[in-house]
């Protein structure tokens, strides 16, 4: 039974992760009704950083042709002079990439040195409540369909988009849903703004596991634990590589309204219920 809910939360973390129903959400909903059951003795933190990892190895390899060429690109460009016409355009929006982390970068130090989080998360009605606030977002750019390239993305752009991800450290406030509503807001193409969005956790997840890294030092872990979180990683990996190439195909063809549909109604049961 501790095996196959191990497997479930992993298989959680892999669907919500990169569609925009705010993983960190359904994490404290699940939470909450296992602590009221009594039954399940789970360090929900700690899974949720080793998941978080499984994710992030997924959205690596699934853009690895572009992180190469913005990697390669960058370096091409400072270093030799010869390429800097080719190379340019993924050199500045590399830059834009970074600019886009800093807001939420800025405001996770905050949130950890006064424990925002641990307040916020103190009640789950209020994780019913941002997840209605995800899903008016959402419907309110069903039929959105900007013009901008990836090309005339602006560093304006970018930092706008960074002040929506910021927004998403709050539980139920999807990370994907808010960036994606970002750059369809600055008028991006509805698949640039999803490789905005998705090239943009990358750096914003790396930091976050580097500090759970460190706190999971702290900590013992039996060894049979170790196999149920790297275990559940796997699984969040695997659904998470599938459910972002599913969800790049939704956002393409402008779907976004069942994703807004859903996070209604666990926002409304969510309140009522739990």
């Amino acid at each position: 039974m501790t095996l196959i809910t191990y497997i479930f939360l992993g298989l959680l973390q892999g669907i919500t992760e990169p569609i925009p129903v705010s993983s960190s959400g359904h994490l404290l909903i699940l939470q909450t009704i296992f602590k009221n059951l009594k039954d399940m003795h789970i360090d929900f933190e700690t899974l949720a950083v080793i998941t978080n990892f499984g994710s992030l190895v997924a959205i690596v390899i699934l853009f690895r042709k572009e992180i190469i060429k913005l990697i390669k690109d960058f370096f091409s460009y400072i270093f030799n002079k010869d390429s800097r016409k080719e190379t340019k355009k993924n050199y500045l929006y590399s830059w834009k990439l970074v600019v886009a982390t800093i807001p939420a970068g800025v405001l996770g130090i905050i949130a950890t040195k006064i424990d925002l989080l641990d307040k916020l998360e103190e009640n789950v009605k209020f994780v019913g409540i941002t997840l209605i606030i995800t899903a008016i977002f959402l419907f309110l750019i069903r039929n959105f369909k900007g013009k901008k390239s990836k090309d005339k993305i602006t560093f304006k752009d970018a930092f706008i988009i960074g002040l929506y991800q910021m927004v998403s450290i709050i539980p139920g406030i999807s990370r994907s849903g808010a960036t994606i509503v970002g750059g369809m807001f600055q008028k991006l193409k509805r698949e640039e703004a999803f490789n905005f969005s998705f090239l943009m956790y990358i750096p914003i997840s790396i930091a976050t596991t580097i500090l759970g890294v460190k706190d999971l030092l702290e900590i013992s872990i039996s060894s049979t634990t170790w196999i149920l979180y790297i275990i559940a990683a796997i699984v969040a990996g695997i659904f998470t590589y599938i459910f972002t190439k599913w969800f790049a195909k939704i956002v393409k063809e402008g779907k976004l309204i069942y994703f807004s549909i859903y996070c209604l109604v666990v926002g409304v049961l969510v309140i009522i219920f739990l």
